[in-house]
């Protein structure tokens, strides 16, 4: 898309922000969305961006935010498929990135204009808290196959502050109550759309928030904060792959907060937070790529997370969903059937029970009940038949505990949350609807693995579909697509995604529910 004599325009305040268009859909890309988080402002919530009153090139997407360093787990004796697939995920790119990074993008139909009132997709990308960016996924596919469906949309995606410069935690960020900034970025985007959507055709009473991963649990803790009070700010939600997250106080990050203290020499400041701020980028972004990362031998157990700060998150997610402090809004929550395989290939150094049970105990639930979890071990037993990917027999059994440990991984992180969620919310919240995706069942070692239902949705299948009726209609119906009931209690009916001549199939939600009952009962009792 070049930018001519006829490239479209917006106005925003005062300001002139000059886009680019094929003549199907219009993209503004990098618009700032809040101050730059830099100098006094770092380890800071957002900061209003004042009213725009220049002319901007809204024509290439921001820099991302800091990522951390991370490797990909590329493991001796993975086939090339396989190791071809883990190296293009959301784990396997790291984007070229800046502190100076809260922008986001608008991409509408080139027809809307400021009467079109069209409802919006807010999408949150994943990355483990860690890494990703805006520029990986092309919102013009949303937007163009929605034009085809006569059921138009507009597309926001934004920028947040990731790993140690989103998430930092300990008891010093408490007290200066500036946890969780990678949320609050997230929700300074979503007033910024509340604000200014209109112009650009879109009705800001019309908001869905959709994310994978970290933008799913990002999504899902959004109907958390504010004791379940959107504030007008969305009005459903549309979560691959996150749910609320059992996670603890802020002071569990402590020892990474002390870990990038001491490397950036601020260990001597009366004031360790503000000497942070006065760290250069350069050393602060090299002290946190010090701390593991997603693929380090804890795994799932993040170093940077969202964390209970008693601002955004008033107490483990899980806690807040079994009170009900959720927004009471439509929502369609849904797995992978193997998302824990990818997060497995970092301990096929655990081969035997006595390994595992040690593993869990001081490496990925420190401090949980020892009983607890040798009763979680024996409900995710070492036969290889019944470990992720499951269904595939003795298959992909790397070594002797790895579809184990990707079954109790999976199902403690993704799928046992996402249960609890509907099993708290669902009585009192009808406008609810459930899925599992089983594609890619075929692939080496891995299975269907986490993120690879984003080919469902960016890649022009049935999952984007849904997803554009449920943004118009609060309900992801259409007669065109296999009907897709709402969850219940009593049946637990789910759209089910599959390979193969029948590509759409609903069963039932009821597969390892003593197993995922006990991981529940275990990270509520030892949040990470």
């Amino acid at each position: 898309m070049a930018v001519t004599a006829v490239s479209p325009t917006v106005k925003l305040d005062e300001g002139v922000f000059i886009g680019t268009t094929d003549g199907i859909s219009t993209k503004f890309l990098g618009i700032p969305f809040a101050q730059p988080p830099v100098g006094n402002l770092r380890f800071q919530l957002p900061q209003t961006i004042p009213p725009y009153n220049a002319t901007f090139s809204a024509t290439s997407y921001g820099l991302s935010c800091a990522q951390q360093a991370i490797e990909v787990p590329i493991v001796t004796g993975l086939v090339a498929e396989a190791v071809d697939y883990i190296a293009n995920t959301i784990f396997g790119v790291i984007l070229p990135d800046s502190e100076d990074c809260l922008t986001l993008n608008v991409i509408v139909p080139a027809s809307a204009t400021p009467a079109s009132k069209l409802p919006v997709v807010v999408w949150i990308f994943g990355g483990g808290f860690e890494l990703g960016g805006t520029s990986m996924y092309d919102g013009s596919v949303i937007v163009s196959r929605s034009i085809a469906l006569g059921s138009p949309v507009i597309y926001v995606s934004m920028n947040y502050r990731l790993a140690g410069f989103g998430f930092l935690a300990s008891e010093e960020v408490k007290a200066a109550g500036v946890g969780n900034l990678g949320l609050q970025d997230q929700r300074e985007a979503l007033r910024w759309v509340q604000k200014y959507i209109a112009q650009f055709g879109g009705d800001p009473t019309k908001v869905t928030i959709w994310g994978e991963s970290a933008g799913a649990i990002s999504a899902a803790l959004h109907m958390l904060a504010d004791g379940g009070n959107t504030g007008g700010l969305f009005r459903a939600a549309f979560m691959e792959s996150g749910a609320p997250i059992p996670v603890g106080d802020i002071a569990h990050g402590q020892k990474y907060y002390d870990s990038i203290v001491a490397s950036t020499g601020c260990s001597g400041a009366a004031d360790t937070l503000a000497c942070l701020r006065t760290v250069s980028y350069t050393s602060l972004k090299a002290a946190i790529n010090q701390t593991p990362s997603i693929f380090a031998y804890q795994s799932l157990n993040l170093a940077w997370i969202p964390r209970t700060d008693g601002v955004f998150l008033t107490d483990n997610p899980q806690n807040l969903v079994m009170q009900n402090k959720v927004a009471n809004i439509p929502y369609i929550t849904g797995n992978c059937d193997d998302e824990g395989t990818l997060f497995s290939l970092s301990t096929l150094n655990i081969t035997t029970d006595a390994q595992l049970i040690t593993w869990i105990s001081t490496v990925f639930l420190p401090g949980a009940d020892l009983a607890s979890i040798n009763n979680a071990a024996t409900l995710y037993p070492a036969d290889i038949t019944q470990g992720s990917p499951f269904d595939t027999g003795i298959l992909n059994a790397v070594t002797p505990q790895y579809k184990r440990i990707a079954a109790f991984q999976g199902d403690g992180v993704f799928q046992a949350p996402r249960r609890w969620l509907l099993q708290n919310t669902v009585p009192t919240n009808p406008n609810v609807w459930g899925f599992l995706s089983k594609r890619l069942k075929a692939l080496p070692i891995l299975g269907s693995l986490h993120a690879s239902d984003i080919l469902d949705v960016y890649g022009g299948g049935e999952m984007g579909d849904y997803l554009i009726h449920f943004v118009n209609n609060l309900n992801p119906n259409s007669a065109a697509l296999l009907q897709w009931p709402q969850y219940t209690l009593q049946s637990r009916q789910i759209m089910t995604f599959l390979d193969g001549l029948i590509p759409l199939a609903i069963s039932a939600d009821t597969y390892r529910q003593a197993a995922m009952n006990a991981l529940t009962n275990l990270t509520l009792a030892s949040p990470v």
